[in-house]
């Protein structure tokens, strides 16, 4: 008797280790999917190189978090860095996790350093990046991929360096504080992937750089920026009129120039309790042809 007890203690000690070690395995292999997930997706959506350096997933808990993720820059610049993130804390409806539209409560994004970096008159490593993003319209979800749906996406502490062209007597860098930046319903009624889901956080950053820069900026620089935006169908609603239309209109954009006689450096944003209508006076004038990249 005492024998037949001490085997099935020990096969039930064996059967315990086993489900630890398998536990651990899964958790160790889908860190790692995780890990590869989001710097393939984050690559083809961006096209350039997109790195992570950890990933933590609680699937049971319904929670994945992941720091140090890193967006490069495009060749040509001197920096080598576009952008990165310092901490993302992602929770999981745990029940959709095998349906063919994954629903997230939340995603946090904390901590999220930019350098834009000019180059010529207007260009910029932001640009440049954008340029290469399909307009207006989300792409389709690949087929047999899985489709996201999020609730609340939140991005905090958001900082932009701005590298400028050096000019004799000003600074070559400007800091830029934004605002959060809080999105909901994402994929509501169209369920967006991964790689959607990318470009709509660039897209959300580079316009609250814009919204930021108005009166900071060179005028050329933010005008480039500003059209680039409209173009995806990301420009912030501070750029816009009542009806939905750019407030002042290039033909960069291919709509009709409204007439303006006042310049950027004349209406920077006085006071916080101004700053909206302070932005809209800062944009007139803004958006007139430019000339070509140098």
């Amino acid at each position: 008797m005492k024998k037949s007890l001490k085997i099935m203690y020990t096969v039930l000690s064996v059967i315990v280790i086993l489900l630890i070690v398998a536990v651990t395995a899964v958790n160790l292999f889908a860190d790692s999917a995780v890990k590869v997930a989001i710097e393939t997706a984050g690559t083809k959506a961006l096209n350039v190189g997109v790195m992570v350096d950890e990933v933590d997933l609680s699937i049971l808990g319904g929670k994945l978090s992941f720091r140090n993720l890193v967006i490069n820059n495009p060749p040509g610049y001197k920096h080598r860095r576009l952008l990165e993130l310092s901490e993302a804390k992602i929770a999981i409806e745990t029940g959709s996790l095998l349906k063919d539209t994954i629903n997230i409560k939340e995603i946090r994004l904390d901590g999220v350093n930019v350098v834009l970096e000019q180059r010529g008159i207007s260009g910029n490593n932001l640009q440049d990046i954008m340029k290469a993003l399909p307009a207006r319209k989300d792409k389709p979800s690949e087929p047999g991929g899985k489709k996201l749906h999020i609730d609340t996406l939140e991005i905090t502490n958001v900082r932009a360096s701005v590298k400028l062209l050096p000019v004799p007597g000003k600074a070559d860098t400007l800091t830029l504080k934004l605002a959060p930046i809080k999105m909901t319903d994402l994929g509501g009624e169209n369920d967006i992937d991964t790689a959607a889901l990318a470009r709509k956080v660039l897209l959300a950053i580079a316009g609250g750089i814009a919204e930021q820069g108005v009166g900071l900026l060179p005028k050329e620089m933010l005008s480039s920026l500003a059209s680039q935006l409209d173009k995806l169908g990301a420009l912030p609603a501070a750029f816009l009129d009542k009806g939905g239309k750019l407030l002042e209109v290039g033909k960069d954009v291919g709509k009709t120039t409204v007439e303006t006689g006042k310049d950027i450096g004349g209406d920077i944003i006085k006071g916080a309790g101004d700053a909206g209508k302070g932005i809209t006076n800062g944009l007139k004038g803004l958006l007139k042809p430019k000339k070509e990249d140098q």
